[in-house]
């Protein structure tokens, strides 16, 4: 179950009545701190989530829970009920941000098995092949079938690619250092919608998104989950979550733009 799932829609306004009269005026210190002492309590279970999420990733979990509470009181702090928006999911924004500032400030990379960095070598090459030959983008489904793999599993190897962060995506792609990176070459897909969300100009459009197309952003990019995981919690196929984020990909390109 996801971590936000664990905090229910009646949990989440009692949170945010909490947050209200934290924001008021003539709330006394001492009532503050009981206030700020609630609410950690109510979204611990979602920080301890967000923390193992990053387990493998060579940190202490005592660590991760450490920067993910610190982003849980960022949260808090900065939190303004009268926006309207939910504190669950800026909660969770928050503090994954703070866990991945975590791994940033440490230079931290991942360990990724042998079959993705084989994977990874060859995803390269082909993108580099495919642009300079047919002057055009590859699809996921031409680059599974150049790899001799299903769609499905190109997904999985370009989303443990940015899950983990392990390819670089302003590493050149060829021995020269002005060759094209990996980044430049595929616009469409994860790495730039990432890019993308990263963007202040970006964050009011997101808010302007359906619920679900939301959610699975925020998932995706902001908790984390990996496109199989985000299925599962959906009860849709990969491939549908694939369809989702690149709809969204071109919807808050053309506004960007359009802006």
């Amino acid at each position: 179950m996801a971590a936000e799932d664990r905090i229910t829609p009646q949990t989440d306004v009692v949170a945010e009545d909490l947050l209200r009269e934290l924001a008021e005026p003539g709330t006394g210190e001492t009532r503050r701190e009981r206030l700020r002492e609630m609410i950690v309590e109510m979204h611990l279970p979602m920080a301890r989530e967000i923390a193992r999420r990053y387990r493998h990733r060579g940190e202490p979990m005592e660590d991760l829970l450490q920067a993910a509470y610190v982003g849980l009181m960022k949260a808090i702090n900065g939190f303004d009920a009268e926006l309207g928006h939910s504190f669950r999911g800026y909660a969770m924004v928050t503090m994954t941000g703070e866990v991945k500032r975590h791994f940033r400030d440490r230079t931290w990379a991942v360990r990724v098995p042998r079959l993705y960095q084989e994977r990874r070598s060859e995803l390269n090459r082909l993108v580099a092949d495919f642009t300079q030959e047919l002057g055009r983008f590859p699809t996921v489904a031409e680059l599974a079938a150049k790899m001799g793999i299903s769609e499905e599993d190109m997904l999985l190897t370009m989303d443990a690619s940015a899950a983990y962060s392990t390819l670089s995506l302003d590493a050149p792609m060829g021995a020269d250092d002005d060759a094209a990176a990996l980044g430049d070459v595929i616009p469409d897909e994860d790495d730039e919608l990432g890019t993308l969300v990263d963007r202040e100009a970006v964050k009011p459009l997101i808010d302007r998104l359906p619920e679900r197309e939301r959610n699975i952003l925020l998932l995706r990019f902001y908790g984390n989950m990996t496109q199989a995981e985000i299925a599962a919690e959906f009860g849709i196929s990969q491939m549908h979550v694939s369809r989702i984020l690149r709809k969204v990909l071109d919807q808050l390109r053309s506004q960007l733009i359009a802006a």
